[in-house]
């Protein structure tokens, strides 16, 4: 009969065959972030490229073998949108028919996740098309960034794993927090997000209502629900895009007794116009992430960048060594993938 040892035995550490080294390529609307992504996991991106032709289309190329690989392919799908978002669909599918074994789509930031329900007659559940489309492709997985609605990860098959930017925002915002803070929800829909918020930072809340008439970003009217007299106020939420929301939010908190406001956004979905108008609204100070870089104009003297390379870098590390990502996510949430 075979005989069993139980005695403890000195582990080895395999060196990482090349075939099995982290392979990951920048879409056009991300390369600044996917090189700090692979300076964070010591490895080069791969190589590829993006040609527009004069009628408007695409064609995209990747030069170099996939062929067996697992791949990771970064990319935003903002500025402009729907460019970013065929291109995308061409990157998996040309990796898929270059023999990839798998193709794990990096999309910081999902600009489609705002269609994510039919909320008056006769419209498109856009998310849901844009899932569609990106897993016919071929991505075998996605892992993005504060999707405008969780429900969002249902409407893709594959696995999905969705970062939250808080611990980062967090982590910054500490640098220089002020004496008396109050967390402040620019609507009752981010309640829940600000509460994180709040608990990170040891500090209460409040939440700023909205209405809207229509889909043109107007506000028509804002109501403050807590106290913030006194108090220096941080106004956090998931993006902005023409900055209304944050600059009525502000003013309404100025009006209130706040003696200060600072805000912290994950995406940075600046419109023509937005920086001006945040540059001559009450928010002194402005702190979002890297996860949008392709706004048609720059971001103002008030706007602070917060990486998070890092943690889309660890998220991608662990993926590849087919570990737990449990720990990345904000307490309470859990993610899709294991």
């Amino acid at each position: 009969m075979p005989r069993w040892s139980w005695l403890p035995r000195t582990r080895r550490r395999t060196p990482v065959a090349p075939e099995d080294e982290t392979l990951v390529f920048a879409g056009s609307a991300s390369p600044r972030l996917a090189a700090a992504i692979c300076r964070h996991l010591g490895v080069e991106a791969g190589r590829g490229e993006v040609l527009r032709f004069s009628e408007g289309t695409l064609f995209v190329r990747v030069l170099q073998n996939v062929r067996g690989r697992r791949v990771y392919l970064v990319q935003s799908t903002v500025f402009p949108a729907n460019d970013h978002l065929v291109e995308l669909l061409f990157w998996i599918d040309a990796l898929k028919r270059a023999s990839a074994e798998s193709v794990t789509a990096v999309i910081p930031y999902f600009s489609y996740g705002k269609g994510d329900k039919k909320d008056e007659p006769r419209v498109s559940i856009r998310a849901r098309v844009c899932a569609d489309a990106i897993e016919r492709a071929g991505a075998d997985r996605v892992v993005t960034m504060d999707l405008h609605a969780p429900q969002i990860q249902g409407f893709f098959r594959a696995p999905v794993d969705d970062l939250y930017a808080v611990d980062r925002l967090c982590a910054a915002l500490r640098s220089g927090l002020p004496d008396r803070p109050v967390v402040v929800s620019p609507d009752a829909g981010f309640a829940k997000k600000a509460r994180v918020f709040a608990d990170r930072l040891d500090a209460p809340m409040a939440i700023a209502a909205k209405t809207r008439a229509g889909h043109d970003e107007r506000i028509e009217s804002a109501s403050l629900i807590g106290d913030v007299s006194g108090r220096d106020a941080i106004l956090v939420d998931d993006f902005t895009v023409s900055g209304a929301t944050l600059v009525e939010a502000a003013e309404e908190l100025r009006r209130r007794g706040a003696r200060s406001v600072i805000a912290a956004i994950t995406h940075a979905v600046f419109a023509p116009g937005t920086a001006a108008r945040l540059e001559a609204s009450p928010i002194e100070r402005l702190l979002v992430t890297d996860t949008v870089e392709t706004q048609p104009e720059p971001l103002g003297s008030r706007v602070e960048v917060v990486s998070v390379a890092p943690l889309f870098a660890e998220a991608i590390r662990r993926i590849h060594r087919r570990e737990s990502i449990s720990s990345l996510f904000t307490e309470g949430s859990a993610d899709t993938g294991g």
